[in-house]
């Protein structure tokens, strides 16, 4: 697992920045609370981005019926 820190308004970028001209993925943290931060999303629109627990629940309804189990789950 990758560690970063970032202050209100700086970014992380997903990418490879040679191949691509824009970010794959920009994340910015917009408001940091006590015991919260809100964090802000950008990506290209054919880039699907969700919750942990939504993604979860998504691959699960969609795996299919082959008998065998898909890739675990991410561990935080």
């Amino acid at each position: 697992m990758l560690v970063l820190t970032r202050k209100y308004s700086e970014s992380v970028v997903v990418g490879d920045p040679v191949a691509h001209i824009e970010p794959m993925l920009k994340v910015t943290v917009l408001e940091i609370n006590r015991d919260s931060v809100r964090l802000g999303f950008e990506a290209a629109s054919h880039i699907p981005v969700n919750r942990l627990e939504v993604w979860q629940r998504i691959r699960s309804n969609t795996r299919p019926e082959s008998g065998k189990a898909g890739p675990p789950p991410f561990s935080a």
